[in-house]
């Protein structure tokens, strides 16, 4: 099983064994707090892969070298067990990875926001056209422009406004029955009643969006930090986290369902 070829380079199938079967053996699938050991050996594979790859870049603040602004990343991966009885894992990371969301050993993204053409760069090149014409007319220091700086000001808000949900609406999450529900109907009934900012973009729901796409069973989920947290002490190198409450919570509900 492992020199087989897969036509998508998201699925790592792992060496075929008694020792691994055995680990799979009546596993189902659970947020335990603790890694089981086949995530343990997928994540050890994934991390070889962030340490030694050359396609693309990223600072994690790992090395002193490294250009650019300290971004540390949340990774995930999860065990699945093909249509075809075969086990293995796909990988995934949170938001963007070296300003992309495509990269070969990962899963896609849920929504590509950045489609070339898509009407999310189109959206934000006139946001930043709006913060050029504000910051412009601020700078004149002149009250005979107070006004149309509000109304400019408040334009922004709404357009910006209207621009997030419009990117909410392009999210939709599957369940093991196929049964697809939408980013604002998950979040409906919570407190917020409607999505934080990145919402959809954390390593679980991609995971699981692509399991469930593919016909895959999951078995096992672990996500893991890796580099430096300017922002948060929270976030070390290395340690393993459950799946966010505040973006995943209600999202995973649905996709756990049943």
């Amino acid at each position: 099983m492992p020199n087989q070829v897969y036509e998508n380079s998201a699925f790592c199938p792992f060496n075929d064994s008694i020792e691994i079967e055995a680990l799979a053996a009546g596993l189902s699938f659970s947020l335990m707090d603790e890694q089981h050991p086949l995530c343990l050996l997928a994540a050890n594979e994934l991390q070889f892969h962030l340490q030694h790859q050359q396609e693309w870049t990223h600072n994690f603040g790992l090395s002193s070298d490294a250009e650019g602004m300290v971004i540390g990343k949340m990774f995930g991966v999860l065990v699945v067990r093909t249509k075809e009885g075969v086990l293995g894992y796909l990988a995934a990371f949170s938001g963007k990875l070296a300003g992309k969301n495509h990269h070969d050993k990962f899963v896609p993204p849920i929504f590509d926001g950045l489609a070339a053409g898509g009407f999310l760069n189109i959206g934000m090149e006139e946001l930043t056209q709006m913060n050029k014409e504000i910051s412009h007319l601020e700078s004149l220091n002149d009250q005979t422009y107070s006004s149309e700086i509000e109304r400019l000001k408040t334009f922004r808000k709404n357009y910006s406004n209207a621009l997030q949900d419009r990117i909410f609406e392009q999210y939709h999450f599957l369940n093991k029955a196929g049964v697809s529900k939408s980013l604002l109907k998950a979040f409906e009934h919570t407190g917020a009643q409607k999505p934080p900012a990145g919402a959809g973009e954390c390593a679980a729901p991609k995971l699981l969006q692509y399991a469930f796409r593919h016909g895959m069973e999951p078995l096992a989920l672990a996500e893991f930090w890796w580099g430096l947290s300017p922002k948060s002490a929270y976030w070390k190198h290395g340690h393993f986290y459950p799946p966010c409450r505040e973006k995943c919570e209600p999202i995973l509900a649905h996709m756990l369902a049943g």
